[in-house]
């Protein structure tokens, strides 16, 4: 286990988790009646996740992207999980924009069908998310920092 943390995909990954936490609260929230306290929670998750896509984004540019570091024999499951990962926060972050767009319009109508598939769109992004980070920093020791296309398909 690898006990040397790297600093930005640690406090990126903390922001994950913080969006996804309060999605569940903001989730909660609606579900007894409050609202005005929805809103401004799911605002906060919202923020939340910004933030992380703010750090991603820009450690990917700057930095570069980790390559999986461990077994060979694993890479291909690890690949096949990271790209489920991106294609499922990808579609997250559209369903959260749509829904955040929706909730402020107030076309609720809209807003409680799509909301719930965001939410759980989301806690599965966070989810895998944590797991790609404990695959390339705990777990094993990260490889290769480099170009997004070489540490995803590793060429």
């Amino acid at each position: 286990m690898n006990l040397s943390l790297p600093i930005l995909p640690t406090i990126s990954t903390t922001f994950i988790i913080l969006s996804a936490i309060t999605v569940a609260i903001g989730w909660g929230q609606i579900r007894k009646g409050k609202r005005e306290a929805h809103q401004k929670t799911m605002i906060l998750a919202a923020i939340f996740a910004i933030i992380f896509f703010v750090i991603y984004a820009s450690r990917t540019i700057f930095i570069g992207n980790t390559a999986f570091g461990g077994p060979d024999n694993i890479k291909i499951y690890y690949t096949i999980f990271l790209v489920f990962h991106i294609t499922l926060a990808t579609v997250g972050a559209v369903l959260g924009i749509i829904s955040l767009i929706s909730g402020f319009k107030k076309n609720f109508a809209f807003h409680r069908k799509i909301g719930p598939v965001t939410s759980f769109v989301w806690f599965f992004t966070a989810i895998t998310g944590v797991a790609v980070y404990l695959l390339l920093y705990v777990f094993y020791h990260g490889g290769e920092t480099t170009s997004v296309i070489k540490a995803i398909l590793g060429f």
